[in-house]
């Protein structure tokens, strides 16, 4: 039975349930369940649609909201027991107790829910919350990180946390995939299930599959990616520029990996000596090409004849294209590797 059965069963009975129960109170007083079983029907349905409202509220937002109404509660009764208004009439006393009760109540559930965990503790001091202490963060991942397969060598050096959410609907689609009739789609596919599975054969990393209502299923993606992250509190690793652009408009912290692959991209300025290994023919007669480990080329001038060979080079420039940078050097102490290079053909 899937999760979203389940919840509309558990609908079902309980408005049956509160139709049971107004029958049965309208018969023992007025004799006539009519009355008492359109009540409870509605009174049922009412309650529904609240969950349904509320669909998206966590239980530390419930908590949270629940503290901040105690305190606020507290407040209103300490200041309503000053007696200033005791010289006032009953009716007045009355309607006092209700607005400031209401007020200090309404502010205490806001204050709360817009507060961080860390600013309880200075109204409850050396207390900390222990999922914070000893877990990681988690992280909901999406289907083209897990293809990409660096996920597993990050979480395994610890940068990044090792609690891993995987949504359903994630894991379907990766199923799709392997099934596709396409080649390139089935290995991708594949591909990802195979991480999943190393994943989960690590000792040092937790991977959960989260099992989505359903509800959102004609949702997007993406939508539903960043709609869970931010019911779990926790963030988003992607390497898809669009999905970080989005979450980050809803306020849902991102991990992209392109991004991080861009920051720890080494900085290569002229003057720099690099050993390079010289791969083909440039587009000038005497250009040679080799790359760097994170693919950005090199175009090496005068050095057509060491192609196939590892030579020291030194950085003159860098270009900035749209495919990315673009650097070109000379052959550290070019004339003479040039010279030995003809003098052993």
């Amino acid at each position: 039975m899937t999760p979203l059965l389940t919840i509309n069963l558990l609908r079902v009975l309980f408005v049956t349930f509160c139709a049971a129960i107004g029958t049965n109170i309208s018969s023992a007083l007025v004799g006539n369940s009519g009355p008492g079983l359109v009540f409870g029907i509605v009174f049922g349905l009412v309650v529904v649609l609240i969950d349904r409202l509320l669909k998206g509220v966590s239980l530390r937002l419930f908590s949270s909201a629940t503290f901040g109404l105690l305190l606020g509660l507290i407040f209103a009764n300490l200041l309503m027991a000053s007696d200033v208004l005791r010289y006032q009439s009953e009716a007045m006393q009355w309607a006092a107790h209700l607005i400031v009760y209401a007020l200090f109540g309404y502010l205490g559930m806001m204050l709360a829910i817009r507060s961080s965990r860390d600013e309880f503790s200075l109204i409850i001091p050396y207390v900390r919350f222990a999922r914070e202490m000893t877990q990681h963060e988690p992280l909901v991942v999406d289907t083209n990180v897990i293809i990409d397969g660096r996920i597993a060598d990050l979480c395994g050096t610890g940068f990044l946390s090792r609690s891993l959410i995987v949504p359903r609907f994630i894991l379907d689609e990766l199923q799709l995939l392997a099934d596709s009739h396409d080649p390139t789609k089935r290995e991708r596919g594949r591909r990802g299930l195979e991480i999943l599975n190393q994943l989960q054969r690590s000792r040092e990393i937790e991977v959960t599959v989260h099992e989505s209502t359903g509800e959102d299923a004609d949702l997007g993606t993406d939508t539903r990616l960043v709609g869970i992250a931010k019911v779990l509190k926790a963030r988003l690793l992607t390497n898809d520029h669009a999905l970080s652009q989005v979450a980050r408009l809803q306020r849902v912290a991102v991990l992209n990996l392109a991004d991080l692959a861009r920051a720890l991209r080494p900085t290569v300025v002229a003057g720099d000596e690099i050993d390079l290994h010289l791969i083909k023919e440039g587009r000038e007669p005497h250009q040679a090409v080799g790359y760097l480990a994170d693919g950005t080329m090199i175009v090496v001038n005068h050095a057509r004849a060491h192609v196939g060979k590892t030579r020291t080079v030194v950085v003159a420039s860098a270009l900035q294209t749209a495919a990315g940078r673009l650097i070109f050097a000379e052959l550290k102490n070019g004339a003479a590797q040039a010279s030995a290079s003809r003098e052993s053909v």
